[in-house]
């Protein structure tokens, strides 16, 4: 599998504690806003290939959440992420199975984003593969580079970056013939000040996303229109 699918970022489902400490990166966290917002990011290594996240929050009786949904550049949903507003950590993450249903993951470990310089943090995620009998675990461990913050363009604009690097491995296996194939590698990961994820690009810069537009619900709504 190419490390596009590992990193196909953004993924979320499993009730986790609720710590009432946010990160010191908050800033750098997606804004937390009622409208919803369509990031429209672009592999500048394909031209071609799109990524949309649809992102917006909620209040329920579980409190607040910012969720992220992600779709195809065709416009399929591939899985989303749930984040508590308070921790910033994950509560859910949901992966589309091989027939096309929505299923809620096993969130193993909740962290998707970094909540200090020291801390790193770890996503684990296990749901079924697209052959029966096998999984996949999909982890993440994200720490803030050593020299965490720069100023980049972001559409058009100057604006503060917090860098943060990751190591991904996912594994393809089979409990019960006890096959297992796995794949590893690392990414660089930019957050923006008042946007949230901007840009991530591997290790051997096979792919390399950036945020290429932000649209608002009406028109971001016609990306995806034709898989509702």
């Amino acid at each position: 599998m190419r490390l596009l699918v590992i990193f196909s970022l953004f993924t979320v489902f499993a009730a986790c504690e609720s710590k009432k400490s946010t990160s010191d990166y908050e800033a750098y966290f997606y804004p937390i806003q009622k409208e919803v917002s369509f990031y429209v990011y672009r592999d500048i290594k394909n031209g071609l290939n799109e990524q949309i996240h649809r992102i917006y929050s909620l209040t329920d009786s579980y409190g607040e959440h910012l969720i992220v949904e992600v779709y195809t550049g065709d416009g399929r949903i591939i899985e989303a992420y749930n984040y508590n507003t308070d921790s910033l950590n994950l509560i859910d993450h949901m992966v589309v199975n091989a027939q096309g249903k929505k299923q809620k993951a096993e969130l193993l470990k909740n962290e998707y984003f970094p909540a200090d310089a020291e801390t790193e943090a770890y996503f684990a995620s296990r749901f079924p593969g697209i052959y029966d009998s096998t999984f996949i675990l999909r982890e993440v461990k994200r720490k803030v580079a050593k020299n965490p913050t720069l100023a980049a363009d972001v559409l058009g604009k100057k604006v503060d970056i917090l860098v943060c690097n990751d190591y991904i491995r996912q594994s393809l296996f089979n409990p019960f013939q006890h096959k297992e194939n796995v794949v590893e590698g690392h990414a660089k990961t930019y957050f923006a000040k008042g946007y949230g994820l901007v840009e991530w690009f591997d290790e051997k810069d096979q792919i390399h996303f950036k945020l290429e537009q932000v649209l608002d619900e009406k028109e971001g709504i016609k990306l995806i229109a034709p898989t509702k």
